[in-house]
């Protein structure tokens, strides 16, 4: 018999953290992380109305690189990475790019969930990882055709990636996860005892 893998869901994975420079990078990049939230109060408004533990720029600000020099260099590094998981993709954008829509802070404190949601109106979304300190949350994956199986059973336990409903990736500081927008996903509990921080983003098609 012959088993095809039909409608592959790729997930994209770097690290900046072989980068030249990256510690010196990493921590400016938390310092501007935390800067900025020190100095959002529309940001942490929108945070504590909408329930999420921490800080997220998600809501408030647009303009992060330009705001501070690190999330340029961000971008750019980024820049290279969308094209990379585009030509993966295989994608025909016929004479247009993929461009950076949307960068956003996400600090999350112990305790603090994201729960699971997709990106719409983006084309690639994904997460650069800053600080991770034990404990600290993984991302939590689901199978796009989970709504579906109505009467499916559950899968084995020790069933190989590829075939569990949910898949769980625990990043470290400096990787790069990127997916198609419209992959649902989640935060779970950060169980570590410090903040989790991370830049996530969308890329558009234009």
């Amino acid at each position: 018999m012959t088993l095809r893998p039909l409608f592959v869901t790729h997930l994209y994975e770097a690290t900046l953290a072989g980068d030249k420079g990256f510690d010196a990078f990493n921590a400016e990049l938390e310092d501007a992380c935390r800067m900025i939230a020190d100095e959002d109060r529309a940001g942490r408004a929108w945070a504590k109305q909408h329930g999420y533990a921490g800080y997220t720029s998600y809501a408030s600000l647009d303009d992060l690189p330009m705001r501070a020099t690190v999330f340029e260099d961000l971008k750019k590094k980024l820049d290279k990475h969308a094209a990379a998981f585009a030509r993966d993709l295989m994608l025909d954008l016929d004479g247009k790019k993929l461009r950076l829509d949307s960068l956003w802070i996400n600090i999350l404190k112990p305790g603090g969930a994201h729960s699971g949601h997709i990106h719409p109106h983006s084309v690639l979304s994904g997460t650069i990882y800053i600080s991770t300190p034990p404990g600290a949350s993984a991302l939590k994956l689901e199978d796009p055709r989970l709504a579906m199986m109505m009467a499916a059973p559950l899968r084995e336990a020790d069933a190989p990636q590829d075939r569990q409903p949910f898949v769980y990736i625990a990043p470290r500081a400096g990787t790069v996860l990127m997916w198609e927008s419209w992959l649902r996903h989640e935060v779970p509990a950060n169980a570590a005892k410090a903040e989790r921080i991370s830049v996530s983003f969308n890329y558009g098609w234009r």
